[in-house]
């Protein structure tokens, strides 16, 4: 879901370096994994080891959104990669296209690492297709020099009352801020049903109206613009805060992030391999070696977001041991994950979203 870490550009476009020459006849003998994944989200040293171990090369290839993903798939995407990272609510919506294929669970060993609710998860009933990769929230990203008594609240946003001159943001990505407004109206996070989307619209077409919205700011870019001074709130992820606050830390000094009580997104990129996956075998061992305690420690380690490892808690760095990475009791009941929507309601929604974008 999330864009992070500039290091992981320093590879070459989407290929990874290969550590040694190779042969024709070695290089003909080495399988390759294709890996597509969202941008900035792996550890190259990750990579790097789980290509030693099996003796292969991986090439990694990156997509930006959820529907640049989907779109590449219909295209004969299915056929040319064979581990995907998609996002909760797009999973359904993979299945029932006949995007990817089930997974074989005897050649997914550490799968028993998984947390609880990371093994039976509403979107994939059984994990039957999928694996988690990772999980993290989003929510609110303010300054506190302009909002000292800032309520836990989408009203930030929403509420000129509460916000009447302090320039603000909203995310590009109709699904978290319809979500958001459906929460602040009372119709819950995960609302579904038309009518609750087109208060929501209303609300939103309100909001982007008012004097100090600045604009649609996706959630990396508008960490940059806070930083600066540029927009005083605006919607994120809370490992892409949190890594940004490490490496900025006088930038990040004054903002904090909240989950608002209202209701948030709780989100779980997966792990998935497509119908016609060229190495489907090759692809269950990545799995399989992103469930090892170490590696999915390692991953969340460098990400910045939670790992749905059970097995690897205990070898997290400290600061994602506590909320926002880790978020407390309180902070996970008010977290939902977005509807998975597919035909006419998807077709009313996506019309919804570019009406509110256009105006």
């Amino acid at each position: 879901m999330p864009m992070r870490k500039l290091a992981a550009l320093l590879q070459v476009g989407t290929l990874t370096f290969m550590s040694v020459a190779l042969t024709p006849a070695q290089a003909q003998a080495r399988e390759t994994l294709y890996l597509f994944n969202w941008s900035e989200y792996m550890d190259p040293e990750i990579i790097s080891e789980f290509e030693a171990r099996y003796d292969v090369d991986v090439v990694q290839s990156y997509f930006g959104t959820i529907g640049e993903l989907y779109a590449r798939l219909q295209a004969g995407g299915d056929s040319q990669f064979d581990v995907i990272v998609p996002s909760n609510y797009y999973v359904p919506r993979l299945v029932n296209a006949g995007l990817v294929q089930p997974l074989d669970k005897d050649k997914l060993p550490h799968l028993d690492n998984l947390m609880p609710r990371f093994s039976d998860p509403d979107y994939d009933p059984d994990g039957r297709y999928s694996v988690a990769y990772q999980w993290g929230t989003t929510g609110i990203v303010y300054d506190t020099r302009a909002f000292p008594d800032a309520p836990e609240s989408w009203s930030l946003l929403f509420d000129a009352d509460q916000n009447p001159d302090q320039p603000f943001a909203i995310q590009g990505d109709g699904n978290v801020m319809v979500g958001a407004a459906c929460a602040y109206l009372g119709h819950g996070y995960d609302c579904a049903d038309r009518e609750s989307w087109l208060e929501a619209g209303k609300l939103l077409l309100e909001t982007r109206g008012r004097s100090n919205f600045t604009g649609f700011v996706d959630g990396t870019p508008v960490l940059q613009q806070l930083a600066r001074g540029i927009n005083r709130v605006g919607v994120s992820f809370n490992g892409d805060f949190l890594n940004a606050r490490n490496e900025d830390p006088a930038g990040f000094e004054h903002l904090a992030y909240m989950i608002p009580q209202e209701g948030a997104e709780l989100w779980v990129d997966s792990m998935m391999i497509p119908k016609n996956a060229p190495h489907p075998d090759l692809a269950h061992k990545f799995i399989d070696f992103i469930l090892e305690p170490e590696i999915g420690a390692r991953l969340s380690n460098w990400t910045y977001y939670s790992t749905p490892n059970q097995a690897a808690l205990a070898l997290l760095d400290d600061e994602l041991r506590e909320s926002p990475s880790q978020p407390s009791e309180e902070e996970m009941a008010r977290l939902h994950a977005l509807p998975s929507l597919d035909g006419a309601e998807l077709a009313a929604f996506q019309q919804l979203w570019n009406e509110v974008r256009s105006r």
